[in-house]
């Protein structure tokens, strides 16, 4: 079971809809200290000149993208030294960014969770949210080829086509140690 004496680090990633926003919130309240670590709401602290992870010009968006990530990692790294579960939400796509957080959570359990639902599913997941909420991508069958490709043998790949986001969270609570680690 993932638990903050061991100053484990749990990141959940996957393509838009693939429900890490939900699973994240359901594993951070379950747990007896954590904080939800959401890479979508540390982005947005930029008000003035964001770029998205997509955007333009590219050279900005990756900027950013770093600077996001280093600001997830060391939000994790202080609330694990508090003694609390980090609770990462964020996609990830390739190793490199990967070894990325792994470089700058050296003292931590990693656990490495993706949801792969499936394309279709995160598709249509992503058409259920609220209009305000909703990522229009098109690229979803480039992201899964790629991630498949970079990560596909690391961490946990959890199919949760057939589970409820509760069930999706309990086990991540209790499966997550044996079948996530990274570091």
């Amino acid at each position: 079971m993932i638990a903050a004496e061991r100053s484990s680090c749990l990141i959940v990633t996957g393509m838009p809809g693939a429900g890490k926003s939900t699973v994240t919130r359901l594993v951070a309240q379950r747990l007896p200290r954590s904080a939800r670590l959401d890479g979508d709401h540390i982005s947005r602290l930029v008000v003035s000149g964001r770029v998205g992870a997509l955007g333009e010009p590219a050279d900005e968006a990756a900027q950013q993208v770093e600077l996001c990530n280093r600001n997830l990692c060391m939000l994790a790294n202080n609330f694990s030294d508090a003694g609390f579960t980090p609770v990462i939400d964020w996609v990830i796509p390739d190793r490199k960014q990967l070894d990325f957080f792994l470089s700058l959570l050296p003292a931590r359990q990693v656990l490495f969770v993706v949801l792969s639902p499936g394309i279709d599913i995160c598709k249509y997941r992503n058409t259920l949210r609220d209009p305000r909420e909703r990522f229009d991508f098109d690229g979803y069958e480039a992201l899964d080829a790629d991630m498949k490709r970079e990560l596909g043998e690391i961490g946990w790949w959890f199919d949760t086509a057939a589970l409820t986001p509760g069930e999706t969270a309990d086990q991540i609570i209790h499966e997550a140690p044996r079948h996530a680690l990274v570091s």
